[in-house]
């Protein structure tokens, strides 16, 4: 009996193929828990395969010039535009998020490229007055190939916007979209394989400790970009330093702080606390702002006027334009969220909101759970000092400047954090001693293209979505030339 989406392929050497092992990778709807299509399950001999067909290609891809990738690049943006509708109806079907949020983010693919596409010329060298009888100017050359490893959350996206700048850069790529949601990657390999020259994209859909610790170890692929958690970034760090020496770029997860100071508006404060935690996206955003710290004096207004908002999210269908919550991705990532709503619960945080399955008919398959919201929460607490990358919102309290910042940086992640208040020297020197690599005043969620994402400490090293990734693309050399 046939699935919903079929069996579909990947893209290795210009052609769409399926895996040398002949096995494949199920895909399910995390709404009601059917089977809806097939990927391949690519071995590490497909790896080599796609790798291979990379290198072979790159010194034509980077001979091209600025111009050609540029105008290939905006290509494919036109043409991911013209699939949209179809990538949005298998995305909502494969990861579960809210088709009124997910609808953006073929718009953001394209964005990406066309940012990227735009940025193409600034990809120079410098001349240095080191001596006067020598010129000496450095230049900026490809890696070659690339390996891009994509989270589930914003499976197009990722892939996507990852391969932007190292296409641009003049790189050929390796990408391995996401286990759990691998399906939208078949149509951009359909889409890819018509456009760009053989072996230019490759795309490798199979689980990251095979397929993905493939392409990590491969000692023809020195640039590696990579979204995801902590530990997973740890791997391919260890992995990668195995087998040669490479860059990698790994943007990892958050435990990110908003703290809030009590000359704000309330409301506009509250509802920045439940956009901030990307609930449309069931909270599995790395930048979501899942510790909300509420200064003491406003505390308890603001507890209840959370709770009435949280209670009122609308959960259901994903592919209805009226809910405004869906189901966790996969079965092992719904199995983590209820361990820590636990987790809470035995540490002595009181549930303030949610933090069960929903009892409607609706609800008795798939990985449902109602947002979350525990109170009275302590920084000791594992809900407050792990990422669950779920819907869970912790309220932690303070009443010096010095405490709130003392419980923002406590954690080893560093990725976001948001500051509301009015005082603008409160904001600022907030901002400058919050350990956070991406920080809104007055603000949440929103990305602002060409501006540096990243993190500190756990939370990564190199920084997205501006002119640093597509120079982290090159590498630089130095030529001396007597005069």
């Amino acid at each position: 009996m046939g699935t919903r989406f079929g069996h579909r392929k990947m893209l290795i050497g210009g052609e769409l193929v399926e895996s040398e092992s002949g096995r494949w990778l199920e895909s399910v709807n995390p709404a009601n828990e059917e089977l809806i299509g097939h990927v391949p399950q690519c071995s590490k001999a497909d790896v080599d395969r796609a790798v291979a067909a990379a290198k072979q290609a790159a010194p034509e891809w980077d001979a091209i010039g600025v111009k050609a990738r540029a105008d290939l690049l905006r290509e494919l943006g036109r043409r991911l535009q013209e699939r949209a509708a179809e990538i949005l109806e298998v995305e909502v079907a494969d990861c579960g998020s809210t088709i009124g949020k997910l609808r953006g983010d073929v718009g953001h693919a394209v964005g990406a490229l066309d940012q990227f596409a735009g940025l193409g010329y600034e990809i120079k060298g410098e001349t240095i007055p080191a001596s006067t009888n020598n010129l000496h100017i450095t230049i900026r050359q490809p890696y070659g190939v690339v390996g891009r490893i994509a989270p589930f959350n914003h499976p197009l996206y990722f892939a996507v916007g990852g391969a932007a700048p190292a296409l641009m850069a003049g790189n050929t790529v390796v990408v391995k979209p996401p286990e759990q949601s691998p399906l939208s990657a078949s149509i951009l390999s359909e889409i890819c394989r018509d456009l760009f020259p053989r072996g230019v994209v490759n795309i490798v859909s199979g689980f990251g400790a095979e397929t993905g610790d493939a392409i990590v170890r491969h000692p023809d692929v020195r640039r590696i970009g990579f979204i995801g958690s902590v530990p997973s970034g740890l791997a391919i760090q260890r992995a990668a330093a195995e087998t040669c020496v490479k860059h990698v770029s790994l943007e990892l997860g958050g435990k990110n702080p908003m703290i809030v100071f009590p000359d704000v508006d309330i409301d506009q404060a509250v509802n920045a606390a439940v956009m901030g935690m990307n609930f449309a996206w069931q909270g599995q955003s790395c930048g979501s702002t899942s510790r909300l710290l509420l200064h003491e004096s406003l505390h308890d207004e603001f507890v209840g006027k959370l709770k009435a908002r949280i209670d009122a999210i609308r959960l259901g269908d994903p592919a209805d334009e009226k809910s405004q919550m869906g189901p966790i991705n996969s079965k092992a990532q719904y199995e983590r969220v209820l361990r820590y709503i636990g987790y809470g619960k035995e540490d002595g945080a009181r549930l303030l909101s949610g933090g069960y399955r929903p009892e409607d008919a609706e609800f008795k398959r798939g990985y449902w759970v109602r947002p979350t919201v525990f109170a009275d929460v302590t920084p000791d607490m594992r809900i407050a000092r792990e990422e669950i990358f779920g819907p869970v919102l912790s309220v932690l309290k303070w009443k010096t400047l010095e405490e709130a910042l003392h419980i923002a940086n406590s954690v080893e992640y560093g990725l976001t954090a948001s500051i509301w208040t009015n005082d603008i020297k409160t904001a600022l020197r907030t901002a400058k001693a919050v350990q956070s690599g991406y920080i809104w005043i007055n603000g949440f969620s929103s990305h602002y293209r060409g501006t540096p994402f990243g993190g500190l400490k756990n939370s990564g090293t190199g920084r997205e979505e501006g002119i640093d990734e597509l120079l982290s693309y090159t590498e630089v050399k130095a030529i001396h030339i007597g005069i």
